[in-house]
């Protein structure tokens, strides 16, 4: 969890302000909504000794776990996740330059115990504010008329982009819609407009797809039937599968501007759950094992380069001791 001190981000956010860490090593694991990121965040930080840090802009607030689709705590076993559902949403929304701040300070934590921080997440206006060392709060880095600007790296990053063709994905994604229905999402949205008023309202919370679409379905006319709930669930599909689209987009723009982006196709993956045949098999060898392969050639490479500057340390001492 996070600790608290006087320094103020904005959104109403206290934390504590982290030194630039360029020597800290993080596994990063981007990529769209529905592509199975957090499930690959949780096997390495297992084999790893990694502790995950959502960097998905609305599953940092409490509430609506089912609607923002959080992880379930069985599924994450046993694996330390931080900024996972511990923001108070009535205390405003949370910007990328907070969001920089919060997990740098994870970061710093994390590396101090001699852990792993894997970050994870579909938000990658965060992702860009938190690693880009040219990080300008008053900038939109994706928007405007964007030209590829090369960027380097606050931190020493292996970088991991799951990615799924569209009309897989597209598929994936409705069934999704269809399976949260069935968790209880609408039963916990009726919830959340119950105690909704006007004077608290969330600002991050309330743009989590599923509210927006289902407002009028419990607080407008002609509530509450079967069209209004067939118009709010196809409203949900069809958004969530264009904000898979803008993520594409976006993740496309940060390898423009030279981020080491290492992609792992999970589509053969996807299509077996949507056929119902066991997925484990084009997982491990499309995903997972080129994932693990990849964090632990980064890890060893960080272990010799480390070696070497303490060998390094070590001679310069030795001069300077018999000098």
């Amino acid at each position: 969890m996070l600790s608290r001190s006087t320094w103020r981000c904005g959104g109403g956010y206290n934390v504590e302000r982290a030194k630039e860490g360029v020597e800290q090593r993080v596994v990063v694991v981007m990529g769209s909504t529905g592509t199975g990121k957090s499930k690959l965040s949780v096997q390495l930080s297992s084999i790893f000794g990694g502790e995950a840090i959502n960097s998905d802009k609305i599953q940092v607030y409490r509430g609506l776990d089912v609607t923002t689709n959080k992880m379930p705590v069985v599924d994450r076993l046993g694996v330390p996740h931080h900024l996972l559902g511990e923001l108070d949403p009535s205390a405003g929304e949370l910007p990328p330059a907070g969001f920089r701040s919060l997990a740098s300070h994870l970061i710093g934590d994390i590396s101090a115990r001699g852990r792993i921080p894997v970050v994870a997440g579909g938000s990658n206006s965060f992702i860009h504010a938190l690693l880009s060392n040219r990080f300008d709060p008053l900038t939109d880095p994706f928007g405007g008329r964007w030209r590829p600007v090369k960027e380097g790296l606050r931190y020493r990053c292996c970088l991991i982009w799951v990615h799924v063709e569209a009309a897989v994905l597209a598929e994936q994604l409705d069934r999704r819609v269809d399976e949260m229905v069935g968790e209880g999402m609408v039963e916990e949205l009726e919830r959340y407009f119950a105690v909704e008023g006007e004077s608290e309202r969330h600002p991050g919370l309330g743009k989590a797809i599923g509210v927006p679409e289902f407002r009028s379905y419990f607080t407008g006319r002609g509530r509450r039937t079967s069209a209004a709930l067939e118009a709010a669930l196809s409203a949900i599909k069809a958004n969530t599968r264009w904000l898979a689209e803008a993520q594409v987009r976006k993740i496309d723009k940060l390898a423009a501007m030279g981020w080491p982006l290492r992609r792992v196709d999970a589509t053969a993956a996807v299509a077996a759950r949507l056929a119902g045949v066991p997925q484990a098999a084009p997982w491990r060898s499309d995903v997972a094992g080129p994932s693990v392969s990849a964090v632990a050639q980064f890890l060893a490479e960080e272990e010799e380069e480390e070696a070497g500057r303490r060998r390094r340390r070590a001679s310069r001492t030795s001069v300077v001791l018999n000098s």
